[in-house]
């Protein structure tokens, strides 16, 4: 059933209500009109239940239509805390010992790709919250000292918290049924209030005119919401119960000390429910923001369920066929991913490659920003300081996005950043490549994409850069996809996608290439702290730094693109000189990378036989940054191995191969050998020829310098005991091995690439090992690990590394799993794990957001496809 929805004549219409809430809206670029442009504190989560947000809602487990005028979303009060529990706390990025940080345990742990049914788990304490401890506690801790989390604060303790589940099942595409059930899991009775809050985005309070929507109580169980462009919406209760209303506007009053009376605002409910304001609700029972309210007397080690349909059709028995269609939809989500799963995974790597795909699911979110709108204000809103034409963002007047997207984090990055979101649809092609494959194009449309062909980094900046993967990503998604249709390829889709990078290399050559050598810059390039100083500064005393990865992300573009240009000849010979047009650009890159240059400085260094970045100033001449890190490891990442019957049904593109290898030695000789055919008649396009492969993989697989237990770090460790310091323009940088949580407050200091293992990375790791296999086969063999005398396949290597990876997650003979890092709370009965940002270089703990289904999601498809375990 699930596949009927995924078709193309269906699926728009199933997604027309998804997870479309965010997790935080406070504290986001969006939200912030502030003078200075201090994001974390115009909105904050104290503000948050008494602030109306212009650009879209947050909520716990929430969902909204895909235009977001309607949302729902479940609060909670424990009878203790200070204020209903509508949203997730966390503290800001001022509060912060390594930046935001969500302080509250939750789960994502089912979710199909139509949204035809969701599950999620949220666990609520019963005492206090800890809000307080949280804050004052974090704020006494060093950058060295490891985060205060909500466990730490022995709430949890004696299981004084309530498990809620909260699930959803769609019974047509605009009919959903609600399921929250309640699981007291201390020993004694506990009593939990339990609000399903339905509510209107506000819509009305910026321009004049608007007109106001409602809704209204018909009885104990029905609430009617009315808006003049969506219609009805009918919210019905299966057990009778009290509901109360206010409206989604600002309480000026607590906010900014006025003295207006006669209204309900956004907090009003919570001020009834936890206050006992009878003023604060409307007494006509009806409002823009609305809520029934059960109270729970729950047994110990006991449930409570309530039951709820909200369905654009008026219904006599709304609850008739309610268990029957909730049973289906978990039939069909059981089958649906019974299908996706590989052969060869045991039942605990089902249920991880399942939660890591639906938390990707879960982090979908609706995005809505006018970059130009937002710089110069509301019609009917005090006009904004003058200050805030030349805030961030303020060259991408052109932004004006409304769409739903594929987030990191709904709750630490509420907003999508260009790097992640094309590992997040490789990661999602899994299992929907439609909603992948529209992604990627939506990236490109002329209200993301720059006039001048530059793709938007993040919120935070749009001006950064981040490595230019989308045709990497366009490329896999495209090959995932036609694998998954009986190997018809969307060529439309492929298409479109290519004309807008070829917009992007474009702009890529002509800007960040300063002084036309073949070599690029680009700054931080989503690698925050990597650099001994900020690679997005200016460099100290002076100078242009050349760097590695910027120039073999270039150069791995062009190898894309080649790719790319050969496959839609299929459909169009003109493609052919394309193909052409790529091909020559990596050959020149490859010059520049590595042959010594003018000033005999390359960056690759014989010594060391590693690549590092290199300043060029007019003073003192080109000079190597020996950092070991990943920034050496990605000229692994630009290798694509050509099948010898694409060469025969590309003449004209295998002519000018020949002319480059009859007279263009220069050239070609520095590129891996590919003139020598390899196994299946294959030829190879590396940066990297045999012995720099070599050399570069036996330092990757030293268990001293990257290679982990659990992966490949991103930092060598041989910076522990040897940190590379760099002294320039009077200033003193340095860097060092730090396995889990950046000591330094670079980029924010909420993530750390300097020794921490990072999936994203990894993964094109795995990637470009199997690439060189095709060409190579069994007859080239690297020492793993370095040192053992052992010598593998890189095949076999691949499945090694893989391994080390998915023992992130799996349980060790202790019975632990190491991304719980010792905590032994996190185990919990369903056998329910978290997806983090990164992971400890040495012990395997998640660190970072803790949440990041995104990029780290790819866990599934490594699962998927490494796994060798037989049940």
């Amino acid at each position: 059933m699930e596949k009927q929805r995924l078709q193309p004549e269906e699926i728009d219409q199933w997604r027309e209500w998804g997870p479309y809430l965010s997790d935080r809206q406070w504290g986001t670029v969006r939200e912030d009109y502030s003078e200075d442009g201090n994001v974390w504190e115009f909105t904050t989560y104290d503000k948050s239940r008494s602030y109306t947000y212009r650009w879209g809602e947050d909520g716990i487990g929430g969902i909204s239509d895909k235009h977001q005028i309607l949302c729902f979303a479940p609060a909670f009060w424990n009878g203790k805390d200070p204020f209903l529990k509508e949203r997730l706390f966390g503290l800001s990025g001022n509060q912060g010992i390594h930046g935001e940080d969500v302080k509250e345990v939750y789960y994502y742990a089912e979710n199909l790709p139509s949204h035809a049914y969701m599950k999620m788990l949220y666990q609520y304490p019963q005492n206090e919250f800890p809000y307080e401890d949280l804050i004052t506690e974090n704020n006494k801790q060093s950058k060295k000292d490891s985060e205060f989390e909500i466990v730490d604060t022995g709430v949890f303790s004696n299981n004084n918290f309530f498990d809620i589940f909260i699930e959803y099942a769609k019974a047509g595409t605009e009919d959903i049924l609600i399921k929250i059930t309640a699981i007291n899991r201390s020993k004694e009775k506990k009593q939990l209030h339990l609000l399903p809050q339905l509510w209107f985005r506000n819509t009305w309070s910026w321009d004049h005119g608007k007109e106001i929507p409602k809704i209204d109580k018909i009885s104990d169980q029905c609430l009617v919401a009315t808006h003049h462009k969506q219609g009805n919406y009918f919210l019905y209760a299966e057990t009778p119960a009290d509901s109360f209303f206010c409206n989604n506007e600002t309480n000026v009053n607590r906010l900014y000390n006025s003295n207006v009376y006669g209204h309900f605002f956004k907090d009003g409910i919570n001020d009834f429910i936890v206050n006992g304001n009878e003023q604060a609700i409307n007494p006509d029972n009806n409002g823009t923001k609305s809520a029934f309210h059960y109270l729970m007397d729950i047994e110990g080690e006991g449930k409570a369920t309530i039951c709820l349909r909200l369905t654009n059709q008026e219904e006599t028995n709304p609850f008739e066929d309610f268990d029957t269609i909730f049973m289906q939809r978990i039939q069909e989500s059981d089958e649906f991913y019974k299908e996706v799963f590989s052969q060869n995974l045991c039942e605990d790597e089902k249920s991880i490659v399942k939660q890591a795909f639906s938390g990707l699911l879960w982090n979908k979110q609706y995005y809505y920003y006018n970059v130009e709108q937002w710089l110069n204000g509301d019609p009917n809103m005090p006009k904004p300081p003058a200050s805030r034409l030349n805030a961030r963002n303020n060259r991408w007047t052109h932004m004006n996005a409304e769409d739903i997207l594929s987030v990191p984090d709904k709750w630490e990055f509420p907003w999508f950043a260009m790097w992640d979101s094309a590992f997040q649809c490789v990661a999602l092609a899994s299992v929907d490549p439609d909603f992948s494959k529209k992604m990627l194009r939506l990236l490109v449309k002329e209200w993301y994409i720059h006039p001048n062909g530059q793709f938007p980094a993040f919120e935070f900046d749009f001006n950064q850069l981040n490595p230019p993967i989308h045709s990497w990503a366009t490329w896999k998604v495209f090959k995932m996809d036609q694998k998954l249709n009986h190997h018809e390829g969307d060529y439309d889709f492929l298409e479109e996608v290519f004309h807008k990078l070829l917009i992007n290399f474009t702009w890529w050559v002509n800007r960040e290439d300063v002084q036309s050598k073949n070599l690029f810059e680009g700054g931080f390039l989503g690698l925050d702290n990597i650099g001994v100083f900020d690679r997005s500064g200016d460099v100290p005393g002076g100078g242009i730094i050349e760097q590695s990865d910027a120039t073999a992300w270039m150069a791995m573009y062009a190898l894309n693109m080649v790719r790319i240009s050969l496959e839609l000849t299929k459909k169009n010979k003109v493609y052919e000189d394309m193909a052409v047009k790529f091909i020559e650009h990596f050959l020149i890159i490859s010059k520049a990378m590595n042959q010594m240059g003018e000033n005999g400085i390359d960056l690759w260094n014989e010594d060391d036989q590693f690549y590092y970045d290199i300043i060029r100033s007019d003073d003192n001449g080109p000079e190597w940054l020996k950092v070991r890190s990943v920034v050496g490891l990605v000229p692994l990442f630009a290798v694509e191995v050509i099948e010898s019957e694409i060469l025969e049904q590309n003449p004209d593109f295998a002519e000018r191969l020949n002319w480059f290898l009859s007279n263009r030695e220069d050239l070609t000789n520095l590129v891996s050998r590919w003139n020598d055919l390899g196994e299946g008649k294959r030829r190879l396009f590396s940066l990297l020829r045999g012995h720099r492969l070599t050399k570069i993989l036996t330092r990757m697989l030293d268990e001293t310098e990257f290679m982990s237990s659990y992966g490949i770090r991103s930092l060598s460790k041989y910076h522990q005991k040897h940190p590379f310091n760099f002294t320039k323009g009077g200033k003193e940088f340095f860097i060092r091995y730090q396995p889990g949580e950046s000591e330094d407050l670079m980029f924010g200091g909420n993530s750390n690439w300097r020794g921490p293992i990072w999936f994203p990375i990894n993964y094109m790791i795995l990637e470009s090992l199997e690439e060189f296999y095709k060409y190579y086969g069994d007859s080239f063999k690297v020492e793993y690990p370095t040192g053992s005398q052992n010598y593998l396949t890189l095949k076999d290597i691949t499945q090694q590394l893989s391994s080390r990876l998915q023992h992130i997650f799996l349980k060790n003979e202790k019975g632990e799993r190491p991304c719980w890092g010792g905590e032994k709370f996190y185990n919990n009965p369903y056998n329910l794990v978290q997806f983090h940002e990164y992971y400890h270089g040495e012990s395997g703990k998640g660190l970072g957001a803790a949440h990041q289904t995104g990029w780290t999601a790819l866990a599934g498809n490594i699962f998927q496809r490494f796994s060798k375990t037989k049940k």
